[in-house]
């Protein structure tokens, strides 16, 4: 299927690769080169649950996100702790 680019830089995916992922207006994509083609994927937010807990050994609080959860970014660990007592 066959799209252009727009004066501003957006790309319209067309109705039926669409229709056939699921895509909604205002999901994200993620944009990637590969081997000189414009590759873009549906983004879905991993679902790990992080929270502050005690330290079990040491005693000070720590953030866990369970078993193989991926590393916290700066900007997981503002976002948590901004609600922290």
């Amino acid at each position: 299927m066959q799209t252009t680019i727009s004066t501003k830089g957006n790309v319209q995916v067309p109705d039926a690769i669409r229709g056939k992922l699921g895509l909604k207006p205002g999901d994200a994509l993620d944009a990637d080169i590969e081997a000189g083609n414009i590759v873009l994927k549906p983004w879905k937010k991993k679902k790990y649950k992080t929270r502050i807990v005690r330290d079990p050994i040491t005693g000070p609080p720590a953030l866990d996100s369970g078993p193989n959860a991926p590393v916290l970014t700066n900007e997981m660990v503002r976002d948590l702790l901004a609600d922290f007592p």
